[in-house]
């Protein structure tokens, strides 16, 4: 009996960490979470006076602040984060940064991040997927 009760413990403690596994979906959309976090991976690079980081196999770790509308990006490599950048949505599934212009341009939906940010002299840019 107490290999049986054992047996099916086992079976429902794998049974179940499958499901939270398989339930944590790359689908998640950061437009419809309130608190949203995911790794795109792509080329990445960062340009300032001191330094020049370029590479084809970087990721950003994308996290949705408290605030509902700003986001922080952590950039692999060494490159430095961007962090508190402002949103709106535009359509369905994408967000567009508040002030976007020629120079600056940060796209974000549930596949992909694009991300030209030029700032007091410094670059980042991404072009990722998920």
């Amino acid at each position: 009996m107490k290999k049986t009760i054992r047996i099916l413990g086992m079976f429902l403690l794998v049974f179940f960490a499958v499901t939270a596994i398989t339930s944590c979906s790359d689908d998640d959309d950061p437009t419809n979470n309130d608190f949203f976090a995911g790794t795109y991976r792509g080329s990445i690079s960062y340009h300032d006076d001191s330094s020049d980081i370029s590479t084809g196999d970087g990721s950003v770790f994308v996290t949705k602040i408290a605030s509902g509308t700003k986001y922080n990006f952590g950039f692999s490599n060494g490159i430095p984060d961007l962090n508190g950048v402002e949103f709106e949505q535009q359509g369905d599934h994408t967000l567009v940064m508040v002030g976007s212009n020629g120079t600056s341009y940060i796209r974000i939906d549930n596949n992909e991040l694009k991300i030209l940010y030029i700032k007091d002299g410094r670059t980042w840019t991404a072009n990722c997927t998920r």
